[in-house]
């Protein structure tokens, strides 16, 4: 290693330029907040594996605990390094990499673990060359073991050394200098859509693409109207933002208008998807900044970068928005190994302060509660605060983004140590107050950006009493609608989500910051809602195994009929279409896409768990093959629709047809609650008796929603009993023809179950409604 150039103390210690690395005109600008360390060292390294430092600076410590320093001569590209001393480890003139030189302990008193044979990567890095559990590891004779501390021993070259010895240069991710203008230059402008009218898709950007059923995607959908745009995608791109992008015509003609990405932040996962070392999910965040290097079909440095911003730029240009899953509430850096205070594998945050950026006991053992993964930020730490908040910004300006949902973001707002809560008002008058959650809802206006926060974690359930300004996934949509189309007849509740939940989501900017959902990512698929009495994780691959999931599904299985699976399947399109809020669906639920009944795929990253767009042509979707040459099969619960012929699936059509339909009437997405009557300028959402005569009462299975709007007025019967139910159409002033435009009844299947508008059948008076199923009819008013 080359001796360190001397720090420039008097320009660089009063510098202000912000936190990160940042190439411009007179050279490259570092920034870390460390606010503890008695030392920072600076490393330019020629490759990302294998070579020890090339260069070595020594920025200069500011009154604002960051150490700074401009460097000239650094060009795109440049792979950047840090080493940290502090208290427990003060710099000894003759430590050399892999010394125990001025080591006294592992911790110092305030819980930081400095530790200078530990390379660190910038947190703020725009791009990282790998993670911890990059395969290429093996090369060099080691695993992941090497980043850790303590003084247990690792054999390392066949000698046995403390892991806290064992220098880390040659194997640690190391942050990639990027030109300012490494993102691609949009072409298209945000839709800035207002929230109401979102039609949110989740699905990880493997699962979008990563089928070979994409590379025949025009083929596949050519009978469909609509879909001339389509471009089948490549196998080099599958499963890339590349190919993503190339996807926005479908999701488009399909009536989504927003997508939102599973995590691409870079996360702990090997590229070979090795056994204990996979995440198909995504949910361990190593980087704020940087996207998820295997998700490009580009992997040079900057391709990542460009290519992600390509793929957003695409599906601007077809109108539709992008939503990203993060996770803030805890990390990749893990927390403490075999519980052993001194033993921690950081190779950013926590190797510069950890004590700023992570919460710990009284004995400094890194906190594992509210998220249940060892390692939760400190959000009482105003740095903490200020990563996230810029991380956002650099996704929503320079990237491109539109919006964001918070994986257990209650850990965001999370009482600091010490404070207290004794009674429900004064933790909820915290979350409106927490200088976080405000902060973010202050972006969330000013970029105009929607926030969306999944409003629980292992501590509680906080679903309504988030700031104003903040979405929220509704459980209470989820669990409400699921007990009621099983038959459970929890009316009460079951109306309250369907018209926006208004007790919970009156005073926080209107129904639409309801995300209302049925099914995520983690639980069943909706297919699989309607098929299974319980999770069955235990399968072989490539739909199994997995550890986890939920055992409180409160699915059913239909009966084992196949119809009735797909009449449900159905009911349940219909009643997320029509409800007060946002609709969130996910990926392949309108082909009838289905996991085989695990509800907990986290790790599963195999074809079976992809979108198989095949599903599109024909009337038995999961009796297509998962992927040539594997043995494994979908399990067929749904069977054979019964379809105008073979090669059309009834489900997406349906689909297809309700989300165009709240697309296209105002009276569906709504910014707002109506009132209880009939008339006027609002729109009301009606519950009334099957006859209409009095409001449906507690355990009733039946009910009657007129939603009455403006000009028009569409009206659902819904029948969750096992018997069929007359219904009476509502009675309106003047000439006010109803017409059936909807029925999930299985008589229906050969019609896909719907009907343009003006050409359904005429209706006056009664209506008899399938058992188990719902009708909707539409009037345009004179």
């Amino acid at each position: 290693m080359s001796q360190p150039i001397p720090v420039n103390e008097t320009a660089w210690a009063s510098a202000t330029w912000p936190l990160g690395t940042h190439l411009g005109p007179d050279g490259v600008t570092v920034a870390v907040h460390a606010p503890a360390a008695t030392r920072l060292q600076l490393e330019v390294y020629p490759e990302a594996l294998g070579a020890t430092a090339s260069s070595v600076f020594l920025p200069a410590r500011g009154e604002d605990g960051v150490w700074r320093a401009q460097i000239s001569g650094i060009e795109p590209g440049a792979l950047l390094g840090w080493r940290a001393w502090g208290p427990n480890w003060p710099y000894d003139p003759a430590w050399t990499p892999g010394s125990a030189a001025g080591f006294l302990a592992d911790l110092d008193e305030q819980g930081n673990r400095f530790n200078p044979n530990k390379v660190l990567f910038d947190p703020y890095s725009r791009e990282i060359t790998h993670t911890v559990y990059t395969d290429r590891l093996a090369d060099y004779g080691v695993n992941d073991g090497v980043f850790g501390t303590g003084g247990d021993g690792i054999e390392i070259a066949g000698l046995t050394v403390p892991r806290r010895q064992i220098d880390t240069a040659p194997y640690a991710p190391k942050g990639i200098v990027l030109p300012e203008d490494a993102a691609h230059a949009a072409t298209a402008p945000k839709p800035h859509l207002p929230a109401e009218q979102a039609i949110v898709y989740e699905a990880s950007v493997k699962q979008l693409t990563g089928h070979p059923s994409t590379a025949r995607l025009r083929d596949l959908l050519a009978g469909e109207s609509g879909f001339e745009d389509v471009a089948d995608i490549p196998a080099e791109y599958q499963g890339t933002y590349k190919g993503a992008g190339m996807l926005a015509p479908y999701l488009k003609a399909a009536g989504f208008t927003a997508v939102e990405l599973l995590p691409v932040h870079e996360t702990n996962a090997s590229e070979s998807g090795r056994e204990g070392k996979t995440n198909a999910w995504g949910y361990m965040t190593l980087s704020f900044f940087a996207p998820n290097r295997q998700y490009s079909a580009d992997k040079g440095w900057g391709g990542p970068t460009r290519e992600f911003t390509e793929m957003v730029d695409a599906f601007h240009a077809a109108g539709i928005e992008v939503y990203l899953d993060v996770v803030y509430n805890h990390t990749a850096e893990g927390g403490n190994w075999g519980g052993d205070v001194n033993t921690v594998g950081f190779t950013s945050l926590g190797g510069f302060a950890t004590a700023e950026y992570y919460q710990m006991t009284t004995d400094k053992i890194l906190v594992d509660g509210a998220t249940g993964t060892s390692n939760q930020i400190n959000y009482s730490s105003p740095v903490a605060r200020g990563l996230v908040l810029d991380s956002l910004r650099y996704w929503c300006t320079t990237m491109g983004v539109d919006g964001f949902r918070f994986d257990l973001a209650t850990v965001l707002g999370r009482l600091p140590a010490d404070a207290a809560a004794d009674d429900w008002g004064s933790l909820k008058r915290f979350f409106n107050e927490h200088p976080l959650l405000t902060g973010i809802a202050d972006l969330a206006a000013e970029q105009d950006i929607e926030v969306i926060a999944e409003a629980w974690d292992l501590w509680g359930y906080e679903v309504g009493n988030f700031p104003r300004g903040w979405g929220e996934w509704n459980g209470r949509y989820r669990d409400a609608v699921r007990r009621f189309a099983k038959g459970d007849g929890n009316t009460g509740a079951f109306i309250d989500v369907v018209n926006g939940d208004y007790h919970h989501f009156n005073d926080n900017g209107g129904p639409q910051k309801s995300v209302n959902f049925l099914v995520a990512h983690d639980g069943f698929n909706l297919a699989d809602l309607v098929s299974y009495p319980a999770k069955n994780n235990g399968q072989p691959a490539p739909f199994g195994p997995s550890d986890g999931g939920s055992d409180d599904n409160i699915s059913w299985d239909s009966g084992g009929d196949q119809a009735l699976r797909r009449q449900r399947l159905r009911n349940f399109w219909a009643i997320l279409m029509l409800s007060r809020g946002v609709p969130m669906v996910v990926a392949g639920d309108e082909m009838g896409r289905t996991q085989n009944g695990n509800n907990n795929p986290w790790a599963i990253d195999t074809a079976a768990m992809r979108n198989n767009y095949a599903m599109l042509a024909t009337s038995d979707p999961q009796g297509v093959p998962v992927e040539a040459g594997v043995e494994a099969s979908y399990h067929n619960n749904l069977g054979t629709f019964d379809a105008p012929s073979g090669s059309v699936n009834p489900l997406f059509r349906f689909a297809r047809f309700l989300m165009r339909l709240r697309h296209d009437h105002p009276a569906l997405h709504q910014a707002s609650w109506g009132d209880d009557q009939v008339g006027g300028d609002d729109v009301s959402y009606l519950f009334r008796t099957p006859s209409g005569e009095g409001s449906p009462q507690e355990g009733d299975r039946a009910l009657r929603v007129l939603i009455d709007g403006p000009g028009e007025a569409f009206c659902a019967m819904i029948n969750m009993a096992g018997d069929a139910v007359a219904f009476e159409v509502p009675g309106y002033e003047g000439d006010v023809q109803w017409r059936r435009i909807a029925d999930t009844a299985a008589w229906a299947e050969p019609e896909c179950n719907c009907w343009p508008e003006g050409s359904g059948q005429a209706l006056d008076g009664e209506v008899v409604v399938a058992p188990w199923s719902v009708v909707i009819v539409h009037a345009a008013k004179t």
